[in-house]
């Protein structure tokens, strides 16, 4: 009896077939790929200008400014004086505006991404009567624009005090639906239930679970939250305009649009406004180049297998 032995070397194993689909199917269409990254060009560049622009016009005087492309730097470059003439005038006001900034955005962050993240889990691990009420209601929050509440929180904040202080910009940024409502659904999608008993069945209790694997697990969505709220603290406007009256209170946009609004009767506020538009960017910028490396997901994948 002989026993015969199949050529195998013309049979694709495992391994080689998707790759092998992938290859057919990226070969089929270029053109979507050309398609694609031209639009990512063009997006990025819609992006990018105006940051350059800001750049090239902190670089110049009042006078270059106006007699000299804007999309191209003058002869002189007068970058160190603009800077230095924003961060010494009127007793470096500036440094207190950025000071204030770093107060709203950076508490007001922190604290606004706890909060989500805790609401956020209650509501995708707990099952309690009135879940989904609660839940519409975050949704409802999302839909309402910040300028629509602003006249009413300052109606309640003088009521109380509390206008003209630190705590009528700060009280406001501690609340943000969007985050609530992002780290419900990241927890429905990455918080596993029998992590969580496992948990238990070690003797951990509820707030230790959350702050040992909870907020481990939320960790991406963390980020985006941190990052969406930081951004529009940062850049809100419309609220302390309302809120505050002390110029020594102000955050940097508010005290930026002061000094542009005085650019028509003495025209180097020009200088002054876009050099602190230049330095306004920076904390940012560094925010987000410090926290992408913790934008990913599958922290825990396969932590219960």
């Amino acid at each position: 009896m002989t026993a015969t032995l199949e050529d195998t070397s013309t049979i694709p194993t495992r391994a080689h077939a998707p790759r092998a689909a992938h290859d057919r199917s990226a070969g089929k269409r270029p053109g979507m790929r050309i398609l694609v990254t031209g639009i990512l060009v063009v997006v990025a560049i819609y992006f990018l200008v105006p940051v350059y622009w800001v750049v090239v016009a902190a670089t110049k005087t009042t006078q270059d400014l106006f007699a000299t492309n804007g999309f191209w730097f003058a002869g002189e470059l007068a970058l160190w004086h603009n800077l230095s003439e924003v961060l010494g005038y009127d007793d470096g006001i500036f440094l207190r505006w950025l000071l204030n900034s770093v107060i709203y955005a950076g508490l007001g962050a922190v604290f606004a991404t706890y909060f989500a993240a805790a609401g956020g889990y209650a509501l995708s691990r707990y099952s309690f009567r009135g879940r989904g009420f609660v839940f519409g209601m975050v949704l409802g929050g999302v839909l309402v624009p910040g300028t629509a509440t602003a006249l009413p929180l300052f109606l309640l904040f003088s009521q109380l005090g509390l206008a003209n202080t630190y705590w009528a910009v700060l009280l406001p940024s501690l609340v943000s639906p969007f985050g609530l409502f992002l780290c419900r659904i990241y927890a429905d999608a990455t918080v596993d239930t029998a992590l969580l008993e496992a948990a238990r069945l070690d003797g951990a209790g509820e707030l230790r679970i959350f702050h040992t694997v909870g907020l481990r697990i939320l960790t991406p969505a963390l980020v985006t939250v941190f990052l969406f709220q930081l951004v529009g603290i940062w850049n809100n406007y419309f609220l302390p305009l309302v809120m505050l009256s002390d110029t020594n209170l102000y955050p940097i946009t508010l005290g930026l649009n002061a000094w542009r609004a005085q650019t028509d009767r003495l025209p180097e506020f020009y200088e002054l406004t876009t050099g602190g538009v230049l330095l306004s960017i920076i904390p940012l910028a560094v925010a987000m180049i410090v926290l992408q490396r913790f934008w990913r997901g599958g922290l825990t994948e396969g932590a219960v297998k």
